[in-house]
């Protein structure tokens, strides 16, 4: 079912880190159709899109109450919160929690300082203004992303917070996501879902307001939607693909453990990919006939079974060659169960979260450890990083001279902008000193 590779050349290893591969032009062309209809129709268009893409019928001109608007209410939001069991009530306030204070403790401080006497530079953090999620629903709503998502938007003081989820045919969001969302205090949320909703966050429309970034996973319409906002109209969190997660492992890891790993990145889509590398073909092949036993009692077998055609296994001599490829293939998710796995993970300089040793399954940093679980994925962890508070404000810098900062600078400044041939640049100091 899934494939092993034994000491394969490093040749061959670019061809063993590439993701599923899916064409996307017949996608592109509707997210496109998508995108000018609802810039240029607005809400009229984004009712017509709900109804055609989404299933559920909406009248011309409802009020804000009523069933088929697309805002939730206050009423929906009290039915929703009524009928979450107090287990689960628990399990999502304990992680929110977690979440919360692992963000709380990414506060950067303002930084001040003299450069060189008179001259003084500050960098100051500022909090986007508008920010909005999409959550995902369908078979699977993440309540979960709305805490990773909701929370450090709050932390850095977002002014507002708006969230994007769909609906049933029935109007009704999951109850689960909605707890989240008012337990974030997210300030409204939209029953709106796919390429469509991108495009009401990115454009605007009467009803959804325009917000400065958007966050958050989504299929593939979504994703390509927010590739394409992201050129010229509206911020997005980070370039986005199938989820996906490598694993590292040696003598001493158990192949129960291993496999449950990779089961659960592969119960997440048909196009999720789970990948093992390891050191021992008899340890690969324990992983093989462990992940055939438990997938027999998975809910979602026949979507894990569809992931792991397009997942694999790959057997490596040495630690370092382990540790070359795991750089090489840059995972969403990085699991290490080997001897000193901390110190394997000094050595890790591509992943988007890293998971230390057996007790720290990839579950634990996609619900409640702290960490945030929204992470770049397809060898993008080369060069991006996952939701951080980071990702909800910005930079901004101040400087003040004095006259004696500005005499000390001013051979410098003008002898520099003499050199790019631009001496307005340079006449702007001279004309000071004067």
């Amino acid at each position: 079912m899934i494939p092993i590779y034994i000491h394969p050349a490093a040749t061959d290893w670019p061809a063993l880190t590439r993701r599923v591969e899916t064409s996307d032009t017949d996608i592109s062309a509707r997210v496109e159709q998508i995108l000018r209809l609802v810039r240029a129709g607005g809400d009229k268009a984004l009712r017509k899109l709900v109804a055609e893409i989404e299933g559920r019928i909406l009248s011309p001109a409802p009020s804000s109450d009523a069933p088929d608007s697309l805002v939730v209410s206050e009423a929906e939001f009290a039915e929703a919160i009524a009928a979450i069991p107090q287990k689960l009530r628990d399990a999502i306030d304990t992680a929110a929690r977690n979440i919360r204070r692992f963000h709380e403790a990414q506060r950067p401080a303002e930084i001040s300082l003299e450069t060189t006497p008179g001259v003084r530079c500050v960098q100051r953090s500022v909090p986007i203004q508008r920010v909005g999620l999409y959550i995902p629903g369908g078979s699977a709503p993440l309540f979960s992303t709305v805490l990773m998502l909701a929370i450090p938007a709050r932390v850095a003081s977002c002014p507002e917070v708006v969230m994007c989820t769909p609906a049933g045919p029935d109007g009704i969001v999951a109850p689960a996501v909605l707890y989240a969302a008012r337990l974030c205090r997210v300030d409204r949320v939209y029953k709106v879902g796919g390429a469509q909703a991108v495009a009401a966050m990115a454009y605007g429309t009467d009803s959804i307001p325009r917000v400065d970034k958007i966050f958050g996973p989504g299929n593939r319409y979504v994703t390509r939607a927010k590739q394409l906002v992201s050129v010229a109209d509206c911020a997005v969190d980070m370039p986005a693909g199938p989820s996906e997660v490598l694993v590292m492992a040696d003598s001493s890891a158990r192949p129960d453990f291993v496999a449950s790993d990779m089961l659960s990145q592969a119960e997440h889509g048909t196009d999720s990919q789970a990948v093992l590398v390891c050191n021992s073909p008899d340890f690969a092949d324990a992983v093989t006939r462990e992940i055939d036993r438990q997938l027999a009692s998975l809910s979602r077998r026949e979507t894990a079974i569809q992931s792991l055609a397009g997942s694999r296994i790959i057997v490596l001599p040495t630690r370092g060659e382990l540790v070359d490829f795991a750089n090489l293939y840059a995972a969403e998710h990085l699991i290490i169960q080997m001897v000193e796995p901390w110190e394997v993970a000094s050595h890790i300089t591509a992943a988007g979260s890293i998971f230390i040793g057996p007790f720290s399954p990839e579950s634990a940093g996609d619900y409640a450890s702290g960490t945030n679980h929204t992470l770049p994925t397809s060898g993008w962890a080369r060069s991006f990083s996952g939701v951080n508070l980071d990702s909800f404000v910005r930079k901004i810098t101040l400087q003040e001279l004095s006259t004696t900062g500005l005499r000390s600078l001013a051979d410098t400044i003008t002898t520099m902008a003499a050199a790019e041939g631009l001496d307005a640049h340079a006449n702007a100091v001279k004309i000071r000193l004067q």
